[in-house]
């Protein structure tokens, strides 16, 4: 009999309470897992693909304020990853965010993190759960030439020595130290600690968070607004044909 895809055997990972495990086959997919499973499974259960080739995994998160607010949650998700992605690249690697979750590491696109959430939950009433996934590519797999994929890149092209598990566990911790952060602090070092990662900055421009997670460009003559809904709900650095990052 084939072992069930999705198993809690001996800990793969090394991860502080309160997390809890849930170790996925190559074929898994941690984020479609990790919301089906979310009502159940509770906070801080991280689901994690094994595979060579990429780094995936998801993280069930339970918030205390409006879905409209929780959503925000994705930039402490994206810190958490640019930190632990910092932690271990090479040094003098320029590392960025493309609004609002497209990891750009070196010039080139790396992977991403999206966000989940319950369908039939309103705006105005706390969600059950949220889910923080995030995937990045570790190495390529049938590219002969990556030359060829001048607009993305891989960990190993890049030089990376620490391996997914070790991202993930750093990814881990991270998260846990923004999430003290929102708690003792409030949202704002949260907003500018994620803002210092989009591209500089124009002559006159000045960058927010909106209360509902919404991006907003202050300029002279008025203020852009660029929606979080969409944009993690289907992220345009994720191929779900591929279930992969984009090349």
């Amino acid at each position: 009999m084939a072992a069930p895809a999705a198993a809690r055997a001996a800990p793969a990972l090394n991860l502080p309470p309160p997390y809890s495990l849930v170790t996925l086959r190559e074929s898994g997919d941690a984020h479609a897992h990790a919301c089906r499973k979310a009502g159940q499974a509770g906070a801080g259960t991280l689901v994690w693909v094994r595979r060579f080739d990429l780094v995936e995994f998801a993280v069930v998160l339970e918030p205390e304020e409006p879905l409209q607010a929780a959503r925000r949650a994705f930039f402490c998700g994206m810190n958490a990853l640019s930190d632990a992605i910092a932690a271990h690249c090479p040094p003098e690697r320029e590392l960025a965010f493309s609004w609002p979750g497209t990891v750009v590491f070196n010039g080139a696109r790396v992977g991403g993190g999206r966000l989940g959430w319950p369908e039939s939950c309103s705006e105005d009433a706390v969600p059950d759960w949220l889910v923080f996934s995030a995937m990045l590519t570790a190495a390529w797999v049938g590219l002969a030439d990556p030359g060829t994929r001048p607009g993305a890149t891989a960990l190993e092209e890049e030089g990376f020595e620490a391996d997914g598990p070790a991202l993930v566990e750093t990814f881990a911790r991270y998260l846990m130290l923004g999430f003290d952060t929102l708690s003792a602090d409030g949202f704002d070092p949260i907003a500018e600690r994620y803002l210092a990662r989009l591209p500089v900055r124009k002559a006159g421009e000045r960058r927010g968070i909106a209360g509902n997670g919404d991006l907003l460009i202050h300029r002279p003559g008025g203020v852009e607004r660029f929606p979080l809904i969409d944009a993690v709900r289907e992220p345009d650095w994720y191929d779900p044909a591929s279930r992969m990052p984009r090349l």
